[in-house]
């Protein structure tokens, strides 16, 4: 039988950051964010204190050393605790990029950015989008040339999470870089990942666009014009970044179905609330079976979602303790993760605004921060919808099926 549950470290862990976000983010905190479209640094710091920012990073390196089932008890919670998820994203494109980067970085890139960003003392994201194209990688202009013991990078990248705050908090970004001509059997060859500090000369933080959503953090772009780095900003090997960027994709992708897990619960309960009490023809709304079949389905498939999320998360660990599975295996069911939760939390929040009638359209009702953060997560952030829907018909029907080869 397969003992599937939480051990007590961990029940413990998560009921520490429910207290904490009950304390520190309360509802009203989360409107005042998204009215006035900023994070304080103060909330990074806390959290800092709680051991929660890129939290897998090993105790050597100032992280916690968790595992990835522990990292998903936080990103649902902050998911719960923040409907606008603004705060979660920012949360978990630190955990997940920062993550990478601090597995492949040189110790003076740990100290530079790694240990700062873990206290909440710097912000560090991924910089891959480009105007031409997000989902194929591969296809990327951005440059990075050898000069002596120096990189030269050149490139756009936009749509960009945490701008803003890259200015104000300090830090930088993963970037992708091409380093060398890619054969044509193998365009995601010839490709580089560097860690770009936001002050370097030559760095152009160029945008800011008005999100729909999570209107918390920024979202925006920013030129690389002749950029200086040193080659400790590179990350593993020369000519192997696509790998890198696969991997940091994983680790978003897997904290992102967590994220909407705990969102889309908490639309759940503040929807069941509402039905018990709202009465409409002399008796509850609840009573009705056209909301509580839809109420039945939406738990339903938001348990198999958990279930699956929290899976998904014990296959990361056992690929990374005891090499389990391979990295294939665990890339399909991240891909099943990522696309279900961001349609099924988007769906369970339509369903409980239009519940709540008149009022769930409305900024009295916290619902709507809901619907237009996770909408983020429909229209492709982290990986669009299809790509995660190719990802796992390659697994399943070989590469001699890949569409665009």
């Amino acid at each position: 039988m397969v003992d599937f549950g939480f051990t007590e470290e961990q029940e413990l862990f998560r009921k520490a950051v429910r207290e904490w976000c009950e304390k520190n983010i309360p509802i009203e905190k989360i409107r005042e964010m998204d009215t006035h479209g900023a994070i304080p640094q103060s909330l990074l710091r806390s959290m800092g204190e709680m051991g929660l920012n890129i939290m897998t990073a090993p105790q050597e390196h100032g992280g916690t050393g968790a595992d990835w089932v522990t990292a998903c008890i936080a990103a649902e919670e902050l998911g719960y605790a923040d409907v606008s998820i603004a705060l979660p994203v920012l949360w978990l494109v630190e955990s997940s990029w920062g993550y990478v980067v601090d597995r492949y970085a040189s110790e003076k890139t740990r100290n530079d950015v790694i240990r700062p960003a873990i206290k909440g003392d710097a912000f560090i994201g991924i910089g891959s989008t480009e105007a031409g194209g997000g989902s194929d990688v591969a296809a990327f202009k951005t440059t990075a040339k050898k000069v002596g013991n120096d990189w030269i990078l050149n490139g756009e990248k936009t749509y960009i999470s945490g701008t803003e705050e890259s200015k104000k908090f300090g830090g930088g970004y993963f970037v992708i870089a091409r380093t060398s001509p890619a054969p044509p059997e193998a365009s995601h060859k010839g490709m580089t990942g560097f860690y770009v500090p936001m002050n370097a000369p030559g760095v152009e933080i160029n945008k800011r666009y008005d999100d729909m959503g999570r209107m918390a953090i920024s979202t925006g772009g920013f030129l690389l014009k002749n950029v200086k780095i040193p080659d400790s900003y590179r990350l593993g090997d020369v000519d192997k970044g696509f790998y890198l960027t696969m991997e940091g994709f994983d680790s978003a992708r897997i904290l992102i179905s967590s994220v909407c897990t705990g969102a889309a619960r908490r639309a759940l309960d503040f929807g069941m609330e509402y039905i018990k009490e709202r009465k409409a023809f002399g008796r509850p709304i609840g009573k009705f079976q056209g909301i509580q079949f839809e109420m039945a389905d939406d738990w339903a498939h938001l348990e198999a979602l958990r279930s699956l999320t929290y899976r998904t998360a014990w296959m990361m660990d056992m690929r990374y303790k005891e090499n389990k599975f391979t990295a294939l295996e665990v890339t399909k069911m991240i891909a099943a993760c990522k696309l279900l939760a961001p349609h099924l939390a988007f769906d369970i929040y339509k369903h409980a605004m239009i519940w709540l009638g008149a009022y769930g359209y409305t900024k009295e009702c916290p619902l709507e921060m809901g619907l237009r953060g996770i909408m983020s997560y429909c229209v492709g952030a982290e990986g669009a919808t299809n790509i995660q829907r190719t990802v796992i018909a390659r697994e399943l029907l070989g590469r001699d099926f890949i569409a665009y080869k």
